[in-house]
């Protein structure tokens, strides 16, 4: 029977259960295809070899083909003669002379061994006198020899069915001279993008749109799992639309997936277009965060996925449920994703009742073992995965989680491994030159933004390669270096200017802005240097929006350009860049804290070289608007 009740949540392991047992999913059919397009696909069946390999007794060195037995004895004072043959043995000539005794003949590497001989002087070892070798070193049978077969034999099976062939195994199928070769046929996912508010890469955008990034994310996850994807297109909320791009899709893919439209909402239609299938909708809701309206169905045994619209989620979901379904139709096994140990970095809280996957981010301690920072961009965000080296599960009953826990991270990647410059503190758009920067020199950058505080706290406990800081003491009036211990020394990094910004008709000056009770602020986040800035401005004052914290100068520029605020605190470079009017309210200094045990590490000393007076990246943040920092 069809579920009816919409949003119905079940455990994640429960729905999983309940959609795969309407399911009827085995391993494609097989294809034969050409060696040359196998390179990743999966062999449906096992390969023998129908020759030998090598297909003849083949000389490893150039020298001379031997008796063995005619050697022995030969030494640099007593060598050995022997009668050199008339014909000499190129790579891909059959021999027609038998090496006799007491005789040689002259062979290349990868020649055919003649006849008598068994073993093969490298010239090394040799000397010539007129028609005669001098033999200085002995031989033991087979000495620089590969006899017929001893690689591979006529019958022997040289690959299993299931095996996922990459250059070494397309090497093994030249080798044994195979020009065609059974494999899997690869799953056909067709994917479908809805929504009123979705715009495709190069369409004109506008507040309230966004570009739809879910089809080109599942393309290609698609792509990387062995499957291959077909991208129907994206679709505004109507319904005979879907429906038609649906049945499309039915006709000729082994699963269908669809974005967006699995939310409880008035323009949300997908699950009832779905829900007219057979069998239709399975599970709709899973206690999972994030990913909760996730959609599981079914057209007769074409399985179909409804992803939430939300690019984290469903990116998540789409690895839960779907590539799993994706790796079982493409003939290869289960991914069992590393999991490492790691220490919570932040206290973190979650909601009671779901099973939160938690994006982080790992960093090396001074004791060999692991941080774990939350990225925290939410369900919406775009780059928090792409970011991210694993995720923590949380259980459901589980509300807050301290920092210093023991945490289980599942990596996102094999081989994942610590970036070789990390950078956790305050962002900038001067720290993304720098990264780039080092990027160009051949470093991984991992940034976290988590605030100036946040950042001093993860380089006292060593952490990081650098903290961008940018914290005013008010007793001294000193940027910074009044924030550091004894553990930590200061990188001089720019200056750059910080102001209260607003839309260009708003005219008024910066004490107009703030005591007028109409207009409504955007803050940033706690401990940030930016939020202390700002305190320190409103003194006891709380406008409308002071509670709303956004984690960039970007996110306040979006803010105040798009109207959801009237002011914010910004820098200089991000208000030219998004048009806005700048009024001057403090020069700053943005520098690092370094840990002084990794002050000579080499991407710091990298760092360091770059940001020498008169480098080519030093002009580049001057061009910016980030000019040198006063020397001390």
């Amino acid at each position: 029977m069809k579920q009816q009740q919409f949003l119905e949540v079940l455990d994640r392991d429960e729905a999983e259960r309940r959609w795969r047992a309407a399911l009827d999913v085995a391993v494609l059919p097989a294809e034969t295809i050409g060696v040359e397009d196998a390179l990743g696909r999966v062999l449906a069946e096992d390969v023998r070899a129908e020759v030998d390999v090598p297909g003849f007794d083949r000389s490893n060195m150039d020298g001379f083909a031997v008796r063995a037995a005619d050697t022995y004895g030969a030494t640099e004072s007593e060598p050995v003669r022997l009668r050199v043959n008339a014909e000499s043995i190129p790579t891909g000539v059959a021999p027609t002379l038998e090496v006799e005794a007491k005789t040689a003949t002259s062979i290349a590497t990868g020649g055919m061994l003649p006849r008598g001989a068994d073993s093969v002087l490298p010239v090394e070892f040799t000397d010539v006198d007129g028609g005669e070798v001098i033999a200085r070193r002995e031989r033991v049978p087979g000495a620089a020899v590969s006899f017929a077969g001893t690689d591979i034999g006529r019958g022997e099976t040289v690959l299993f069915g299931g095996t996922q062939l990459t250059s070494r195994e397309t090497g093994v199928l030249a080798a044994i001279g195979r020009e065609r070769v059974s494999v899997v046929r690869r799953p056909r996912v067709a994917i479908i993008s809805t929504g009123d508010e979705i715009v495709q890469p190069g369409e004109s955008m506008r507040p309230g749109l966004v570009y739809d990034s879910n089809g080109r994310i599942l393309a290609d996850a698609v792509r990387e799992l062995g499957g291959e994807p077909e991208f129907i297109g994206a679709f505004r909320d109507d319904e005979a639309a879907v429906r038609t791009a649906v049945e499309r899709a039915l006709a000729s893919s082994d699963l269908v997936l669809l974005s967006g439209g699995t939310s409880k909402g008035e323009g949300d239609l997908n699950a009832r277009v779905i829900a007219d299938l057979e069998p239709g909708i399975i599970v709709h809701g899973v206690a999972l965060k994030p990913g909760k309206p996730i959609c599981l169905a079914a057209s007769g045994s074409v399985p179909v996925v409804i992803l939430p619209g939300f690019p984290t989620s469903a990116v998540f979901t789409f690895h839960e449920f779907a590539a799993p379904l994706i790796r079982e139709l493409a003939g290869l096994p289960p991914d069992r994703r590393e999991q490492v140990s790691a220490r919570l970095a932040q206290k973190t809280s979650s909601e009671r009742g779901r099973l939160e996957y938690l994006l982080v981010g790992l960093v090396r301690r001074p004791d060999g073992g692991l941080s774990a920072y939350p990225m925290g961009k939410g369900s919406g965000s775009v780059t928090a995965f792409s970011r991210a080296d694993g995720f923590v599960r949380i259980g459901r009953n589980t509300e807050i989680v301290d920092i210093d826990t023991d945490v289980t991270v599942t990596l996102l990647a094999r081989d994942q491994r610590v970036a070789d410059f990390v950078a956790i503190g305050s962002h900038c758009a001067g720290l993304d030159a720098i990264a780039s920067a080092l990027a160009r020199e051949g470093f991984s950058v991992k940034l976290m933004a988590v605030g100036s505080q946040g950042g001093l706290g993860a380089a006292r406990r060593g952490e990081c390669d650098v903290a961008p800081i940018h914290l005013l003491d008010t007793e001294t009036g000193e940027y910074n270096r009044p924030f550091l211990d004894d553990s930590l020394r200061l990188l001089r990094g720019y200056a750059r200017q910080q102001g209260v910004v607003s839309r260009m008709e708003e005219q008024r000056d910066m004490d107009a802005l703030l005591s007028d009770p109409a207009l409504r602020m955007v803050n940033r986040n706690r401990g940030s240097g930016t939020r202390v800035l700002i305190d320190e401005l409103l003194g006891d004052k709380r406008p409308p929006g002071y509670a709303y914290e956004p984690r960039s100068h970007y996110a306040v520029a979006a803010a105040v350009s798009q109207r959801r605020a009237d002011w914010g605190v910004t820098i200089e470079t991000v208000a030219r860049q998004s048009g806005l009017r700048f009024r001057p309210l403090r020069a700053e200094y943005y520098d690092f804290a370094i840990p002084v045990d990794r002050w000579d590490r080499p991407a710091v000393a990298k760092l360091r070289e770059l940001l020498a007076a008169g480098s080519a990246l030093r002009a580049k943040l001057i061009e910016m608007g980030f000019p040198a920092p006063e020397s001390d």
